[in-house]
């Protein structure tokens, strides 16, 4: 079933492509002529509003495609537009719709997600889970649906006490356990695999090489941020001695990353990462064979072997891991991008290096947080589980 929405005149159509257009930098090309059918007017103002206003390029993204989201649910459940402010029923029917009990479900069809309304989001692509979404997604909706409501001046229900019993319930009703968002980590071994699948003389193989090391090396940095490095971002440091023991001794090149914006540091703060030793050569050499001196610094490179000017997009990143991860011989489905994040840290717990040492490299902000990725196979290494072993 597709989304029960009238065609907007080609006209309009083509005005909000337009608009999207400037947008080109954070929404996926792939994605602009569907959001531009299913977003009204005042939504792509708001985007390019926000856009205007300085709002990080992942946070622009993230909520473009919630909103988007949103729009076609409210479409297929109720048959309009999402209004604005949504009313306390309509957030609580959102919830409805996308946590409810599996269980229960099998009695009663008329729990959870309507089957016309999963059909249609399917049909646009916007559906993959049969099951209940998990809380953190639903969570993430309803904050940016939030942030929207009060970009727009308007105040929301979002903390109405019936829909906050509404999510609690839901959530205990849909408990699932949490997924990674890597199943694996790429560990040193891992990387050690990947990087000898890019070991040829290529570009495309000196740019993979260096965007692989150049992520994990610098704190298991997330897609995004690679995707968005620039050359302006890296600086020249005086040499690390090899042994920090023996200050005087043999040295090792050294560079800085001025991270700017992330997920977890403002643009006008002074956060940054090193790199020291191989990876500096290995970045510093694909910087040389591209001839980058400003600029993106990893970069598409079309079939024959041509260096492109647009940036990679995030989604490049991952795919770029997960072909190295095939030609290495190991599963794509089971790795991600996101596995040089937790892969980062579980070498770090496997070599003994300090959680708040790591912490500085990976830029988490909590300890819990940063914790969290110490993946199994880093824990089977330590003393708490061998207690009366």
């Amino acid at each position: 079933m597709d989304l029960r929405l009238p065609k907007p005149a080609s006209d309009q159509k083509l005005r909000r492509a337009e608009a999207l257009d400037a947008l080109d930098s954070v929404l996926p090309f792939d994605r602009r002529d569907f959001l531009a059918e299913i977003l009204t007017d005042d939504d792509v103002a708001t985007l390019r509003h926000l856009a205007k206003e300085g709002i990080g390029e992942n946070s622009l993204r993230a909520l473009a495609s919630d909103l988007g989201y949103l729009e076609a649910w409210s479409l297929a459940a109720t048959g309009f537009s999402l209004p604005w402010p949504a009313p306390e029923a309509l957030l609580i029917k959102f919830v409805a719709h996308h946590l409810w009990d599996p269980a229960k479900r099998e009695t009663d069809v008329s729990h959870g997600m309507p089957e016309d309304v999963t059909a249609a989001l399917k049909s646009a692509k916007l559906l993959r889970v049969d099951g209940p979404h998990a809380p953190n997604t639903v969570r993430r909706r309803l904050s940016s649906w939030s942030t929207l409501t009060k970009w727009r001046g308007l105040k929301g229900k979002f903390n109405a006490p019936g829909l906050q019993s509404a999510i609690k319930l839901a959530v205990r009703a849909s408990a699932r356990p949490r997924g990674r968002k890597s199943k694996k980590a790429v560990t040193a071994d891992i990387l050690t695999a990947l990087l000898k699948a890019c070991a040829g003389d290529r570009l495309v193989d000196v740019r993979d090489r260096a965007l692989l090391i150049t992520a994990f090396a610098s704190g298991g940095r997330r897609r995004s941020e690679i995707a968005s490095l620039r050359f302006e971002q890296i600086v020249e440091e005086q040499p690390a001695p090899t042994d920090p023991k023996a200050p005087d001794g043999e040295k090792l090149p050294c560079l800085s990353i001025r991270l700017g914006r992330t997920k977890t540091t403002q643009a006008d703060g002074n956060a940054f990462v090193l790199l020291v030793g191989r990876p500096v050569l290995v970045l510093k050499e694909w910087l040389e064979r591209a001839g980058i001196s400003e600029g993106a610094v990893f970069r598409g490179i079309d079939r024959w072997g041509n260096l492109e000017k647009r940036a990679l997009t995030p989604q490049a990143v991952n795919l770029i891991l997960k072909r190295r991860i095939a030609e290495a011989g190991f599963d794509p489905m089971a790795f991600s991008a996101h596995g040089l994040r937790s892969g980062y840290l579980t070498e770090t717990a496997r070599r003994g290096i300090p959680l708040p040492e790591a912490m500085q490299q990976s830029q988490h902000r909590s300890v819990q947080q940063a914790s969290n990725y110490y993946n199994d196979a880093g824990r089977t290494l330590g003393r708490a589980a061998r207690i009366l072993a």
